[in-house]
């Protein structure tokens, strides 16, 4: 009797694990997600005092405190109503989701921290340079293509080489 179940239990374990396999179904190739957006994708803060905990629940201890609206961020990963966000520097920690906009945001980056970006008239390395930022400056990004982004902040308005930009992933389309 015990062997018959025991057999029984097998023939149904392998079943559901040949079903599983045989539709090439894997948990990493789900685009569903708690909120029906893809991940990883960019957002901004949307306000300018967030906490970030260390596990996504109120619980969990505070690993740090955001304290500037419209820093960009990444969400790597979604638990319910809090998303696994990580920054320009690679610090990760969770955040609740009314806490995040999806206006777009970008970080201006460049390879020595005391060099220049150029801001152009156009989207055109021979057009007017509008303005120079340096590293760490926050933009809004108003469209992104064919390498490069339309930006603006206060004091500047102009484009950017995309890959000079944090918060736009390479090659992406921001409409």
């Amino acid at each position: 009797m015990m062997l018959g179940r025991f057999c029984l239990m097998v023939v149904l374990a392998g079943g559901l694990l040949g079903a599983s396999v045989s539709s090439g179904f894997s948990a990493k190739d789900s685009a569903l997600t708690t909120s029906g957006l893809p991940i990883p994708r960019y957002v901004s803060l949307k306000s300018d005092h967030v906490n970030v905990r260390v596990g996504p629940t109120k619980d969990n201890d505070v690993a740090w405190i955001y304290t500037r609206s419209g820093l960009p961020v990444e969400i790597t990963a979604e638990f319910e109503n809090w998303r696994r966000v990580r920054d320009s520097e690679g610090a990760e920690g969770w955040v609740y989701h009314s806490l995040l906009s999806g206006r777009r945001t970008a970080v201006v980056t460049m390879k020595r921290k005391d060099e220049l970006a150029p801001i152009y008239d156009r989207a055109d390395p021979a057009s007017a340079i509008a303005a120079r930022l340096q590293a760490g400056v926050v933009a809004q990004v108003k469209h992104c293509g064919s390498g490069w982004c339309h930006i603006d902040g206060t004091g500047f308005d102009g484009w950017i080489e995309q890959q000079r930009l944090w918060g736009v992933y390479a090659d992406e389309k921001v409409e």
